[in-house]
Formats: structure tokens, C-alpha cells, sequence
């Protein structure tokens, strides 16, 4: 049965899917193994059955000869593809791509030649639709071969485009359009529309040269060009809609194979309109290609693997013959649990679709893959039930003494689309309950990833089953201050019911106690205070200011039971209570949620992290262009520069999906960017509108720090003025300890100095490093990580990859100008353009080369330390994509990384 290798790839599919975490290029590898394993074989296999019925010409002997050859040159060369990508032996891969290229032109000039031969048919535009679609998948071939050697940076995303849409569009898509025709009806069991015939053959070129259309505006880098063919190809489908629609609604679809077409050809059109707006609404080719291979996926299992099931249990029975018997039955076994499968498949891959946290979307694709391999045992038992039948048949005609052929007595069997509607309605909800129960398990599993926090623990007893009788109260005095609590132990009889009375007596830090119990104190500005109720002590318990870093810089308070036999459950034993109080965590999976950050891994986890997703089309880039300077006054005295600083907290995304509570300068990290020249004068106004103490110390600035770097409540302001007297890019960040924890979480920016001899350039860029220890999703820093110097993220300008996403411009030729900051507050900086070379490069107010108009030397990168700042210039030969990283490569991944896009 020339349908068996299709099974042979759906199986390969099905193993290489539950094993792909471990298998290179899992991604394409699952793509292709469908689209040209499988569907391509499918495809040669029934344009050529329906080719044969609809010019009525059967094959002779030669030609089936002829047609096993193409197979065995399909089959071989995907193959040859398959282990040439994985193991990347390009010859390997040009080979099969080659064979698979012959066996396609083999195909559509058999085509060609049999219809230019036979006699008119009404419906023999169909096979001109599998000639226009055997001309497409040879040019995708070679395409694919380009792309899997490689060495295409610059052009990468438009061969890819091309390659999706020459082979989607025309091998694929022509192919199912043209078959859909009087495929459709006959599997709905109703005649053919009157206008369908006509319609399709005033579609077919409106596709064909869509598609082309598409494919070369791709592949020559023409942006509008591609999206007009795939509005064009819209259209084109468009044209065919109405005789389809009117066949649905005289006869709507039930079985799995009508269903699984319907659920196909919805996600065909979805995924085609996604793919048509992304390429009007993308500024470059990275950002189109980014959200194609974010779509594709869809395409291939909504559309081309629902198609290829839906047609192959209709069709499978029907070519096996035998009679209505035989083929009954075997429709009926591949109709069990139509409904079912269809639900499911559908819910689960659009519940993939939605943003939802990745476990949800792990189970959810379980359930899709199951739905959909169900199809290989049904193959089997349908197989199986076929066979059966037709022995039953051949022995009812033998028991009657019945010439051999004479059809036998027809045994009604009730396949799924028979079934009353309730109980496929009941199919429908359960498919949807499944999905709708896979996203509920995903969220309980792991909450915090889809947002939830968990409640605090109200609780201040023991383990909540009986709480214990006190037998005295006391009350304890606690002061805050300078990071510490005095005093630091609190030693009670076990049974003692404990109030804290905590006052805070900090000039500018707000701070707060948290019990291991859940008791919370909330938080204290500087000079207020609260009575705690701590319960009844019955075992030593651990307590601690949550406030962001306080808790590792030593803020933390030991409870201790004297007298207690062992401790109870509930509490936090403090095996460190006769021990010195260092400031490190003392366990933090015993912390409450309460609602206030801890500043610590508190098991929370952080959103998920994947760089190498696109971020939303909402986002726009931090502007990395240097602000032109300020005109110089006339009387020819310095500037003077004036600016409000306001501290405040706002959640901010850092990644794609990922964002944090970042304590910020006017709702940004990095923070406004000042530009100035040496002996200008700089008056900052810093308002604290935060919850916590903040301050601000620039670098650009000579001065005693005691009163402008001082630490301010809440509602405080103060007066920063300095005067840049020297030229340079200088920091300016948070000073309040811990001082990490404030660099860390956003509080940082820029000033750029320029010396007075600064020759003029044609652009000037500023980025600034720095680094982000994720915590929880919406929440500050994770100073644990921090204090392990274990970075999730090194940024440019706040946001992992921006650059990449949206490109900074330049233009061949151009001076370019790149200011260099590292912000820290741990990682060093190498800075590197690939594919470009320096020819000046300043550090620290030096020039380390000075060549812009020599040749004799060049620089790679710029090294930076922590705090360190420069700039470089280079020239761009040639357009092109130049990606700039820090080399110090596992921060270039990161996060710290983008492109220069250089044009003409």
C-alpha cells in the first residue's frame, strides 16, 4: 500500500516529538518530518489517484513503474535531508534536496503530458492546480539548500520567507486547493456546487502568481511585494469560498475526516491573514522572520497535518475497495471519537497560541499529540476491520452459491457522523474540559508563573490545628536602625504569647519585620512604629526585614524558646541562634508570602525565560541616540542643565514577557540621559516617590558626598548640583545600601561629557550595560542571585536583545559613534561589532587609538570594567546586518546583544 510510508514518517514525527529536547534542530526536524515526509508523499500519491479520475485516462503498467520511482526518489531524498540537517553534512542535504527536486519534476511533466492528451473534463482544472504545484517545491528545495549551508547571515530571514512561502503556499497550498474542489463535497456526501468548477479555474492563476508573488518579493528582499502576494493569495482563496461554504451548509460536516478539513482550513486562513499582517506591519526582514517562524509551526500542525489526517480517513478506506461492507467499516473504525479528537486537537493548539505559562503549554501539546497520533492505531484497527469485512463478504457469497463479485447483503454500521447530536456534542465538551483541565493542573502546578501568588499564611500558631494556651505575655521593644535590629534575639520561655513593639529610628530607611510564622509587621517609614502580635512561642522562629537587600545585609531577628522540648511544626528552628548574625539567608523557603518583597529567592519563580522570542508588536526600543547638545550661550559661559529625577517604582518588562518591579529614575531604567560639554553645570532635583529610601550619586561630579549623595524618605526631595569638569561618559546610580540591590533593580543612567575637541559624526549612539537578577514575575530583585553574581540577564539600555529586535540605523559610509558605559553592578564588558573593525577608540578620557584617517592599526572591542566608560567609531563598508555583542560571550547570551542594520 503506497499510503504506508506516510505512516512510517506520522510515526517518526510521534517519536521525534516526545524525544526532541534531546535530538539537534528539534524544530525543523518535527516541520519537515511532516511537511515533506509525510504530506509530500501524500501528495504525490493522490494527485496522481485523482489526476487518473478526473481525465480518465487510468495509468498503464509503465506508468505505475514510473510513479514508484518518484516515490522512491521523494522518500530517498527526504531522507538524505533529514540526516544531512541533523548530522550538518551539507553534501549530504544538496544530494537528497536534488532527488527530491527530480522526483517533483517527474511528477508535474507526467501531469503535463497526460492532461495534454485526454479529453476535456469539467473538473480538470484540479490537475492543473498539481502541475502549477509541482513547479514551486523544486525552487523551495533549492532554497532550503541554501539555507542549511549557512553562510547567509545577512540574508537569512528573506531566503527563509521565500522558502516557507514557495513551498506552503504553492506545493502545499495549490495542492489542497485544487483537491478541495470535489474532494469536499464527496466527503460530505452531497453534489458539487454548480459555481465551484468556475470558481477554481479563475482562482488557480490568481494563486499561482500569488504565491510567486510572495516567494520573490521574499527572497529578493522586497517587504511590500511579499505582502501584496499574500493578500493576492487571500483573495485567490476568497474566490473559491463560496462554493465551498454552500456544500457545508447543505450538508454540514460530522465525520472526523469532514471535521478534521474544517478545523484545517480554518487554521489555513488564520494563519496566512497572521502571516500577511506581520509582513505590513514589519520594519525589517530579523522582525518578519522572527514572527514567521513563531507562526509556522501553526500552519503545519493546524493546517497541513489536519488536512493530511481528514483526507487520508476518508481516502485510505476508499482506495482499500472491496464494497460498501469493507469500506464501511473501515471508515467507521477511523470515525471513533471523531468529535473528540477534533476538540481536542483544535482547543489544545489554540490554547497554545494564547500567552500562557510554558507548562500549560507542555500539557496542552500532549493532548494535541495525542488526539492527532491517534490517527496511527486507528490505521491499524481500520486496516484490520477492512480486512475482516471483506473475508465476511467473500463467505456470505460463498454460503449463497453466488457468482464470485456479487455484492453481499449490506450490514448497517453506524459510523461517528451517524451518531446522535448529543452525544457529539458531549464529545465536543469533553475534548474542550480536557484542555480547559491541562490549563488548570498547569497553573496549580506551577502558579506563579501564570501570575498567582499564593495568600499569606494567617496563622500565627502553630500548624493551624489547635492553637496553644499562653502562659504569660510579654512585650518586646525593637528598634531599626543602620541595618540592624536591636535587639537581634528575643529569648522567652516557650509558651509565651509575644508582642514586638517596633519602632523605627533610621533617619531615611523604611523598614519592616516578618515573622517564619506570616506575621507582618508592615512597613515603617522612619520614625513610626507598630505593635507585631508574634503568638504564642513554641519553638524557635526566624524573623527579618523583606525589605529588598536588607535581609542579606544583616537585618534579621532570632526568636528562641527557652525551655522547648523539640520544635513544633510551623516554625523555623534557628540552628543558628547561638551563632553570630552574618546576613545571609537563613533558609528561604521557609519565608511567607506576604505580599511585600523579600528581596530573596522565596520560591517564586521567575516568568520563563526565552530569548529568543519576539517582543510584542506594542514595544518600542529605549531610544539609544545621543540627544544633540544644547546650543552655547552666547555670553560664552557654561550651561546650565536643570532636571527633575523622580524615584519611583514601576513594573517594567526586561525581556519578552518577562517584568519586574524596578525602582526607577522617572519610570526607566537606564534613567534620562543628560549631554553636556566639559565645565557645564548640572542642578538635579531627586524627589523619593517610592516606598522605600533612595539617593543619587553622579559621577560626572566632584564633591563631598555626605549631603547630596544622602539617602531620602519617602515624599523627601534634595538638591544635586555638581559641575562636569571633565569630558567622559560617567554613571550615575542609587547609593543606598544595598547598594547592589538598588543598581540591580534599575536605578542607574547615563551622563555623556563631551571634550571640547570632539570631531563631529554622522551618528552617535549611547549604550549602557547592566545586569538583572530575575525574581519572581512583577517583583524586585532577586539578591540572593545577586549576591551569587549569577545574572539571568546582561542588557543593553534595559531590555535583553532590544537591538536585535529593532535594529539601530546607520548607513555605509557613515562615521558612527558608539558611547560605552558599563553599568554593573558585577559583570565586565568587551565590546564587539561584528563585521566591523575600530578605527578610534577613547576610554576613560584617553584615546587608546586614534586612526581615522590611517590604516596602520584597528581595534576589535573595547574592554570595559564595572563603572568604566568610553566610546568607539567605525565606518560600515558595506550594507548589511553587523551584530554588536559584549564578547565576553555568555552575556552577549545573555541578552547583551543587537544590530546595526546598514543601508545603502
Amino acid at each position: 500500500m503506497r499510503d504506508l510510508p506516510v505512516a512510517f514518517w506520522l510515526t517518526l514525527l510521534v517519536l521525534v516529538t516526545l524525544v526532541h529536547r534531546e535530538l539537534p534542530a528539534p524544530r525543523w526536524l518535527m516541520i519537515h518530518l511532516l511537511l515533506l515526509g509525510a504530506v509530500s508523499h501524500a501528495i504525490l500519491v493522490w494527485s496522481q489517484y485523482f489526476s487518473n479520475a478526473l481525465l480518465r485516462n487510468p495509468p498503464k503498467a509503465r506508468s505505475r513503474a514510473e510513479q514508484n520511482w518518484r516515490l522512491l526518489l521523494l522518500n530517498g531524498g527526504t531522507m538524505l535531508v533529514i540526516a544531512g540537517v541533523v548530522s550538518t553534512l551539507w553534501p549530504v542535504t544538496a544530494a537528497g534536496a536534488g532527488l527530491i527536486a527530480a522526483s517533483v519534476i517527474w511528477h508535474g511533466v507526467d501531469l503535463f503530458t497526460r492532461m495534454r492528451v485526454a479529453l476535456p473534463s469539467r473538473f480538470g482544472a484540479s490537475v492543473k492546480y498539481y502541475i502549477a504545484a509541482a513547479a514551486f517545491l523544486p525552487v523551495g528545495a533549492v532554497l532550503g539548500t541554501i539555507l542549511a549551508h549557512g553562510n547567509i547571515s545577512s540574508t537569512h530571514e528573506q531566503i527563509m520567507l521565500s522558502h516557507v512561502l514557495l513551498n506552503v503556499l504553492g506545493w502545499v497550498g495549490l495542492t489542497v486547493a485544487g483537491t478541495l474542489v470535489t474532494l469536499w463535497p464527496t466527503m460530505l456526501r452531497t453534489r458539487i456546487a454548480d459555481q465551484a468548477a468556475r470558481n477554481s479555474q479563475r482562482a488557480l492563476p490568481v494563486l499561482a502568481i500569488s504565491a510567486l508573488a510572495a516567494g520573490a518579493g521574499a527572497g529578493f528582499g522586497l517587504l511590500p511585494v511579499a505582502a501584496l502576494g499574500l493578500t493576492g493569495y487571500i483573495a485567490g482563496l476568497g474566490l473559491m469560498a463560496s462554493s465551498f461554504i454552500q456544500v457545508a451548509r447543505n450538508k454540514p460536516p460530522k465525520t472526523f475526516s469532514t471535521l478534521s478539513m474544517l478545523g484545517a482550513v480554518g487554521w489555513w486562513i488564520g494563519c496566512l491573514v497572521a502571516l500577511d499582517v506581520v509582513l505590513l506591519i514589519s520594519g525589517d526582514w530579523q522582525q518578519a522572520g522572527r514572527a514567521f517562524a513563531a507562526i509556522t509551526p501553526y500552519l503545519a500542525a493546524g493546517f497541513a497535518a489536519q488536512v493530511l489526517l481528514g483526507a487520508l480517513s476518508y481516502l485510505v478506506p476508499v482506495a482499500l475497495g472491496g464494497g460498501p461492507g469493507p469500506v464501511r467499516a473501515a471508515t467507521t473504525m477511523f470515525d471513533r471519537g471523531a468529535v473528540l479528537r477534533v476538540a481536542t486537537a483544535n482547543a489544545a493548539l489554540l490554547a497554545c497560541v494564547i500567552p500562557v505559562p510554558s507548562l500549560v503549554r507542555v500539557l496542552c501539546s500532549v493532548l494535541y499529540l495525542v488526539a492527532m497520533a491517534s490517527f496511527l492505531p486507528l490505521l491499524v484497527m481500520a486496516l484490520r476491520a477492512h480486512r475482516q469485512a471483506k473475508t465476511k463478504v467473500a463467505a456470505e457469497i460463498q454460503a449463497l452459491g453466488l457468482p464470485a463479485g456479487t455484492p453481499a447483503p449490506r450490514v448497517r454500521m453506524a459510523p461517528e457522523g451517524d451518531r446522535p447530536a448529543g452525544q457529539r456534542a458531549g464529545q465536543a465538551v469533553a475534548g474542550l474540559l480536557a484542555v480547559v483541565l491541562a490549563i488548570a493542573i498547569g497553573i496549580a502546578i506551577d502558579p506563579a508563573t501564570a501570575g498567582i501568588r499564593a495568600p499569606a499564611h494567617q496563622d500565627t500558631s502553630t500548624n493551624g490545628t489547635s492553637a496553644p494556651v499562653a502562659t504569660e505575655t510579654k512585650t518586646v521593644k525593637v528598634e531599626a536602625a543602620d541595618m540592624r535590629f536591636t535587639p537581634a534575639l528575643i529569648e522567652v520561655p516557650a509558651g509565651t504569647h509575644l508582642m514586638i513593639e517596633l519602632v523605627n529610628t533610621d533617619v531615611s530607611e523604611t523598614h519592616d519585620l516578618v515573622l517564619a510564622t506570616g506575621a507582618n509587621s508592615g512597613r515603617l517609614a522612619p520614625g513610626e512604629s507598630a505593635t507585631l502580635d508574634a503568638g504564642v512561642i513554641t519553638a524557635d522562629v526566624a524573623a527579618w526585614c523583606s525589605i529588598v537587600g536588607h535581609r542579606q545585609m544583616g537585618m534579621v531577628l532570632d526568636i528562641k524558646a527557652t525551655g522547648a522540648t523539640a520544635p513544633e511544626s510551623g516554625h523555623e528552628s534557628m540552628n543558628h541562634s547561638t551563632e553570630p548574625s552574618t546576613g545571609a539567608s537563613t533558609g528561604a523557603s521557609t519565608e511567607p508570602s506576604t505580599g511585600a518583597s523579600t528581596g530573596a529567592s522565596t520560591g517564586a519563580s521567575a516568568a520563563p525565560l526565552d530569548l529568543m522570542a519576539e517582543p510584542g508588536t506594542e514595544f518600542t526600543a529605549h531610544e539609544a541616540s545621543l540627544p544633540p547638545l544644547e546650543p552655547k550661550r552666547s555670553d560664552g559661559k557654561p550651561s546650565i542643565h536643570r532636571a527633575t529625577f523622580t524615584a519611583e517604582e514601576a513594573i517594567v518588562e526586561v525581556s519578552p514577557g518577562v517584568r519586574q518591579k524596578l525602582w526607577t529614575f522617572n519610570g526607566t531604567a537606564p534613567g534620562p540621559l543628560l549631554h553636556g560639554r566639559a565645565g557645564d553645570t548640572f542642578e538635579i532635583t531627586l524627589v523619593n516617590d517610592g516606598s522605600i529610601g533612595h539617593s543619587i550619586d553622579f559621577h560626572a561630579g566632584a564633591l563631598a558626598p555626605d549631603e547630596p549623595m544622602r539617602t531620602i524618605a519617602p515624599g523627601e526631595s534634595l538638591l544635586y548640583k555638581f559641575t562636569a569638569t571633565r569630558a567622559g561618559i560617567w554613571m550615575y546610580h542609587c547609593s543606598t545600601m544595598p547598594m547592589s540591590a538598588h543598581i540591580a533593580n534599575g536605578m542607574f543612567g547615563t551622563v555623556v561629557i563631551e571634550p571640547d575637541d570632539l570631531p563631529e559624526v554622522d551618528k552617535s549612539y549611547v549604550l549602557a550595560q547592566s545586569e538583572f537578577y530575575l525574581g519572581a514575575q512583577d517583583a524586585e530583585v532577586d539578591t540572593e542571585k545577586l549576591a551569587a553574581e549569577k545574572p539571568d540577564l546582561v542588557v543593553f539600555n534595559g531590555y535583553a536583545n532590544q537591538y536585535v529586535h529593532r535594529p539601530l540605523r546607520a548607513k555605509v559610509g557613515e562615521r558612527v559613534r558608539i558611547w560605552l558605559l558599563d553599568i554593573g553592578p558585577n559583570r565586565a564588558s568587551s565590546f564587539h561589532v561584528i563585521g566591523g573593525q575600530f578605527d578610534t577608540t577613547w576610554l576613560e578620557g584617553n584615546y587608546l587609538l586614534d586612526q581615522r584617517d590611517g590604516t596602520e592599526g584597528g581595534s576589535q572591542a573595547l574592554a570595559l570594567g564595572v563603572a568604566q566608560g568610553g566610546f568607539v567609531e567605525l565606518e560600515f563598508p558595506e550594507a548589511g546586518n553587523y551584530p554588536f555583542v559584549s564578547h565576553v560571550m555568555i552575556d552577549a547570551e545573555r541578552g547583551a546583544q543587537g544590530v546595526f542594520k546598514v543601508a545603502k
